[in-house]
């Protein structure tokens, strides 16, 4: 969307209901900004400064008429656990560091944009993002421990340490600031659940403050961390530069970052798009978001996306345009000046209970439960990724977790299901089913084996194919094959290998290949290939009726007098001792083969 298609939305029907939303996006953005800005080592007027620049532009120009962009949680985290351990957090190299990455960031989010690869986010698999997700609520939480008792959180900088400064100035908390922080978090938790629609964490954290001011003002406890100085509440124009050298370092976490950002946003605008049946352009949103971090980066924002914490309140308040984003970002400036000697005086207890009110609501234990009932690898793969985040680099959790989700899915698809089928007597229509899934012992005929493949049949999957039909002819004298290929959607050169191969093992047997209704792009593959040449295009079928029609003449006779099985139709007329092409012939239930090649090639049995 852009700047001229905005004035085109906007109307003075939807100014009004874009102005109310605007406004308790405001009231919303302010406590959360000074939060996330804390959680990410940065000055708390950073995360002012992120929800006014990047809300506006990412409006201006994304596809979402709902998403409002600013910072959060996740890409504050990620961004001070990526940045940490090359620069101290909140001192200058720091905060030229994040501007920097935020820079790159935006000129990746552009050229996906721009180069239309908006699918990229599609291999950032849910499992992974839940991962990623619980384990960054856990840090969350961890983190804001110290500030939340009033204790230093120690020279260094990690799981450990900050578990260690936590262990061991347990004891000497500060009073204050655990009620502080105890006040704020209830204050929180209540008026959340009153109603939704209450700025229940600004709420929270007025609660906090005049707990603060009532404590250390006249009842003479002692003081606590407040959020300081305050230079401006209008974001100064800042220029993203770091040494060369340094660039090497921000480069992968730049990347990371990227599609972690642009994975929220797309799900975010997604989600919302369902709600409203709104259509989401993702490259147009990469766009957005990428020219909102680019923008960003020059008025001292750091990494910012669509915030669910922000879109989802602003759709329920009524928001019609993205007119309301940027009524959003202009109230906060406002309201940031109106109440700068609050802001100033804000206590860091109050802030850190609201980040662990963030991290309790992050941490998805319901979503685990569903991923284990679901699929035990996804699971694994969350579990993994969660794991991860708390004891590597963020960047590495996520492609770890994402070349295991790339593993279990390629494990799948390389293990196709090979089912072996019998007409089953149950029903009258005698309905082909697998063997595994009928009662007792099931007799199948002792000369034609039914397959069915359930997958595509590519060069990760042919070994495994390949071993199941040669265990299948060692097994049994079942010479002739018909197989079921109507799920076997793509094939390439190892696949047409591997029939080619199976299809000369079968006639050097005295037996024969068949296949039931293969698909347009298979047929394809086997024409450029000469495989139907050398098939034949009479063992081709569009129906199974016919398929064993025509198979059946071609069966030994002398087997068919003696066998007891007879599951076919055509099996009956072989009680006298006649010819199975005989047989076929008086068969009311036998038709003429016909090819699938033939006009009639998809019409079902």
């Amino acid at each position: 969307m852009t700047a001229p298609r905005l004035a085109v939305l906007v109307s003075p029907r939807t100014l009004p209901a874009d102005a109310l939303a605007g406004f308790l996006g405001a009231v919303l953005a302010l406590p959360q900004g000074i939060a996330f800005a804390t959680l990410a080592g940065m000055p708390p007027e950073y995360g002012i400064y992120t929800a006014i620049v990047p809300c506006i532009v990412a409006a201006l120009f994304g596809s979402s008429r709902y998403v409002v962009s600013g910072p959060t949680n996740a890409n504050s985290l990620a961004l001070l656990a990526a940045l940490a351990p090359l620069v101290v957090p909140g001192t200058p190299g720091f905060i030229a560091a994040a501007l920097a990455v935020t820079a790159m960031v935006g000129l990746i989010q552009l050229a996906l944009g721009l180069c239309r690869l908006g699918w990229v986010t599609d291999f950032v698999s849910p499992p992974v993002l839940a991962g990623f997700m619980s384990g960054a609520a856990l840090l969350i939480g961890l983190y804001a421990l110290p500030d939340a008792l009033g204790i230093a959180p120690g020279a260094a900088h990690g799981v450990a340490a900050t578990l260690s400064a936590v262990a061991g100035g347990f004891m000497e908390a500060n009073p204050s600031a655990v009620i502080v922080a105890a006040c704020t978090l209830v204050v929180t938790i209540v008026a959340g659940r009153l109603s939704r629609r209450l700025p229940y964490m600004l709420i929270g954290v007025l609660a906090g403050y005049g707990a603060s001011e009532l404590l250390v003002r006249h009842l003479g406890l002692p003081e606590m961390a407040r959020a300081g100085t305050i230079p401006s509440v209008l974001p100064p124009l800042s220029v993203p530069v770091v040494p060369l050298k340094q660039l090497e370092q921000l480069a992968p976490i730049a990347a990371a970052l990227s599609i972690v950002a642009l994975g929220q946003s797309v799900s975010i605008a997604k989600a919302l798009a369902r709600r409203s049946g709104e259509y989401v352009d993702v490259d147009r949103e990469f766009v957005g978001q990428g020219l909102s971090n680019i923008a960003g980066a020059f008025f001292s924002s750091y990494v910012s996306c669509g915030s669910l914490n922000r879109s989802l309140p602003n759709y329920l308040a009524g928001a019609r345009t993205p007119m309301a984003a940027v009524l959003s970002a202009l109230f906060l400036v406002v309201l940031a000046f109106v109440s700068r000697p609050l802001l100033e005086r804000l206590p860091l207890p109050a802030i850190a209970a609201l980040l662990l009110y963030i991290a309790a609501g992050l941490i998805d234990l319901k979503r685990f439960a569903w991923l284990w009932r679901v699929g035990r690898a996804d699971f694994a793969v969350a579990v993994a990724t969660l794991a991860g985040m708390l004891v590597l680099p963020f960047q590495h959790a996520i492609l770890i977790g994402s070349g295991l989700a790339l593993a279990a899915y390629l494990h799948r698809t390389a293990h196709p299901a090979v089912r072996a089928l019998v007409p089953d007597e149950r029903v009258p229509e005698r309905t082909l089913t697998a063997v595994e899934d009928l009662p007792g012992e099931v007799v199948e005929c002792p000369q034609l084996k039914l397959l069915r493949i359930e997958g595509s049949l590519y060069f990760g999957a042919a070994g495994h194919v390949a071993r199941r039909l040669q265990q299948l002819r060692a097994r049994s004298d079942q010479k002739h094959l018909l197989v079921m290929v109507k799920s076997m959607n793509f094939i390439d050169l190892a696949g047409v290998e591997l029939w080619t191969h199976e299809l000369a093992q079968r006639r050097a047997a005295g037996g024969d290949l068949n296949f039931h209704r293969p698909r347009a792009a298979v047929l394809a593959v086997w024409e450029r290939t000469g495989f139907i040449d050398e098939l034949g295009a009479d063992h081709i079928f569009g129906s199974k009726r016919e398929a064993i029609a025509a198979i059946y003449p071609r069966l030994d006779a002398a087997i068919c007098a003696r066998c007891t099985a007879r599951i076919f139709r055509e099996c009956r007329a072989c009680a006298g001792g006649q010819a199975p092409g005989a047989a076929a012939d008086q068969s009311g239930d036998a038709t003429p083969p016909r090819s699938a090649l033939s006009n009639d090639a998809s019409r079902a049995l």
